[in-house]
């Protein structure tokens, strides 16, 4: 499933990484650091499921972002908090590890984004292109 929608949700992408979810988190949050993007968060999704005594495959949602891209987007349309920071979704689906994520097009689309809001968004997708390379 490359770059293609993720439980059938609209405006998802999902990428195929050729790393464990570990690595690929490991990578992600280093080439953010590296690019000078803050790295809010990294929630182990299924280790927090395992501490209520559930099962989960390995899922960890990373939350990042750059306040002063974001914050002229949540000036214009406050909404859009909801959204930012901007979040990439790694996760295990029968070995194989997806990155999942709203693409800026999306975000810009659900909240009327103009063409120079929108472009402070779009780190997403070449970082994404440059995660799962091998």
């Amino acid at each position: 499933m490359t770059n293609g929608n993720a439980a059938n949700e609209e405006g998802i992408v999902t990428k195929l990484s050729p790393r464990t979810v570990p690595a690929t988190v490991a990578h992600l949050t280093d080439m953010l650091t590296a690019r000078g993007i803050k790295v809010f968060a990294a929630i182990d999704q299924s280790a927090e499921a395992q501490e209520a005594g559930l099962d989960l495959r390995d899922t960890v949602l990373v939350i990042f972002g750059n306040p002063a891209a974001g914050t002229p987007v949540m000036d214009a349309k406050p909404l859009a908090a909801l959204d930012l920071p901007l979040k990439i979704l790694i996760w295990d689906d029968a070995g194989q590890t997806r990155v999942s994520y709203y693409p800026a097009a999306t975000l810009a689309a659900r909240y009327g984004l103009d063409h120079d809001l929108a472009a402070k968004l779009a780190v997403v997708d070449p970082l994404t292109d440059a995660l799962i390379s091998a």
